[in-house]
């Protein structure tokens, strides 16, 4: 989180709206831990990263829906064995992301 707060001062200093998404739970294989850490800002500006690149850009768009409504939400994402395996990954997983405005 830390080397997100200097991107997050500018971005609040900007009058920008903000948004953190936050790793909470893996199930079986994933890129980074829980705890990890993503910021979005209301123009669709991200720092940080919640699975290492492979749902960013569904985050960016429930944090600017977390934005609109002013409501966190929790949210999953994930993939079979057999699909990731047939699309040239290594092995499939889920993740939980808790997705909330500033």
């Amino acid at each position: 989180m830390r080397e997100l707060l200097p991107v997050l001062d500018r971005w609040l200093d900007e009058h920008k709206q903000v948004a953190v998404a936050t790793l909470v739970k893996t199930y079986g294989s994933a890129p980074v831990p829980p705890g990890a850490k993503m910021a979005i800002s209301s123009t669709g500006e991200m720092v940080g990263s919640v699975s290492g690149g492979c749902v960013e850009g569904a985050v960016v768009q429930e944090a600017l829906a977390a934005m609109r409504t002013h409501k966190p939400k929790l949210v999953e994402y994930g993939i079979s064995d057999e699909l990731a395996i047939s699309v040239g990954l290594a092995c499939g997983g889920r993740i939980a992301v808790y997705v909330e405005p500033l």
